[in-house]
């Protein structure tokens, strides 16, 4: 038989145009096999990189307080420990209110209205004038999380909950790598063009999900909430899970916002290292999570959640804990390396972890508490490793962080073994 150059019949039904080489379906894709996720997922994606973006008052409020108003550094650091304690607060109201009238409109609402409290933000001069539109705003902006976080429980599947919330954190990585490095070239130029530019992205954030279509978010149906108003379901402190999970994400946030006040001290007072240098280990960790974050986590989406808990834990204790033992840049940077491989594990699982222990109907109440105790561990967490970087020096600091990361590992991991088996039966075959 003679060979012949006539086209297969897979070769004919290729269409001519089309690329040999897809990107989106290679392997060198690190998102690739997302396209499954619900719409909804997407558009919170969308709708974080666009507020990210832009979010760069926030970083920047206490040099605005001192440079642009006159505040003492105290002062203007009471203006920011007003913004955490006001979210402490905010937290479990937006997952109440999520649980209530649905996650949408409270997302909305969020954006829309810190958005216009931005844009008036700079017309507050007087000091208790500054206080009060921080803690308007932040009780504006910090309903988004809990909502946002109860939303994506809602719309994806068990399976899918780490791979989502993965995504998610994807989208506000991405955006806080623009936003800050903008409002640091703003904040040379005006500071109102930068409360201006952050209140057009936020508001712009909200119209994107006012003019789209979103499935229902809220949980449980009229008979399910009559329970509820009835105290049939359990309150929040009765559940045993959540109380060890809360204290194990406070304990575990403490170590982790280390790296935003005792580990710049101690490398530049005590190592002799450039704020320069300071900074290039924030773009290290940014790069990793955008990088390995979502195929990390799809990787391990079939691991039961108390792995995930436990390792991102332990790798916090490991790599801020570490701090001891090394004095070179090159030993820094290792430890940066391990506990951003901990927060890429952990922060999903942890979102992912509550959507499976709470009840459909209290998922908001829930993500509200979860989100009120990274609060706590923010305003708690920087003021400890400070005072005990001040008293007990390096070694005493970073030794305590690494028995509180350790300490969390185990309530992790405690907190994880009692979950119902029929929740770990339908993740599994989902």
């Amino acid at each position: 038989m003679g060979l012949t150059t006539e086209p297969t019949s897979r070769e004919t039904r290729r269409p001519l145009n089309r690329w040999p080489f897809s990107f989106a379906a290679s392997r060198l894709n690190p998102w690739r096999g997302l396209s499954g996720l619900p719409r909804e997922v997407w558009l919170l994606f969308a709708t974080n990189l666009i507020n990210r973006a832009g979010m760069m008052v926030l970083p920047f409020l206490v040099l605005y307080c001192t440079r642009e108003l006159g505040f003492t550094p105290g002062q203007a650091g009471f203006a920011l420990a007003l913004y955490g304690a006001s979210a402490i607060v905010a937290g479990p109201i937006s997952g109440r209110l999520s649980d209530r009238i649905g996650a949408l409109p409270i997302m909305r609402t969020s954006l829309l209205l810190s958005g216009t409290v931005l844009l008036l933000f700079p017309f507050a001069r007087s000091r208790l004038a500054v206080y009060a539109m921080t803690i308007l705003w932040a009780a504006c902006a910090e309903l988004f999380r809990p909502a946002s976080l109860a939303a994506i429980t809602h719309v994806v599947s068990p399976a899918e909950r780490r791979s989502a919330h993965a995504l998610n954190r994807l989208a506000i990585n991405l955006g806080m790598s623009i936003g800050p490095a903008l409002g640091g070239f703003l904040a040379t130029v005006s500071f109102r063009a930068m409360f201006v530019v952050d209140s057009a992205t936020t508001i712009l954030a909200g119209l994107v999900l006012s003019a789209t279509s979103w499935r229902a978010t809220k949980g449980g149906d009229d008979e399910t909430e009559a329970a509820v108003r009835g105290g049939e379901a359990k309150t929040l402190l009765h559940d045993r899970r959540l109380m060890v999970f809360l204290t194990a994400s406070i304990l575990c946030g403490m170590v982790f916002y280390q790296h935003e006040s005792a580990l710049p001290i101690y490398l530049v007072q005590f190592l002799n290292q450039s704020p320069a240098f300071y900074g290039t280990l924030f773009t290290i960790n940014t790069l990793l999570i955008v990088a390995l974050e979502v195929p990390l986590n799809r990787a391990t989406a079939h691991w039961p959640n108390t792995w995930p808990l436990f390792i991102g834990c332990m790798l916090f204790a490991i790599g801020f804990g570490a701090l001891a033992l090394v004095s070179s840049a090159t030993g820094v940077l290792v430890t940066v390396v391990i506990w951003t491989f901990g927060e890429m594990m952990l922060f999903p699982a942890m979102a992912a972890h509550l959507g499976d222990i709470a009840p459909e109907n209290r998922r908001g109440a829930y993500m509200g508490a979860y989100s009120m105790s990274l609060a706590v561990a923010l305003t708690i967490g920087p003021w400890l490793g400070t005072q005990l970087l001040a008293a007990l020096g390096p070694t005493g600091v970073w030794a305590s962080m690494f028995g509180l990361g350790a300490l969390a590992a185990a309530l992790m991991v405690y907190g994880g073994s009692h979950r119902p088996h029929s929740r770990v039966a339908v993740a599994a075959g989902s």
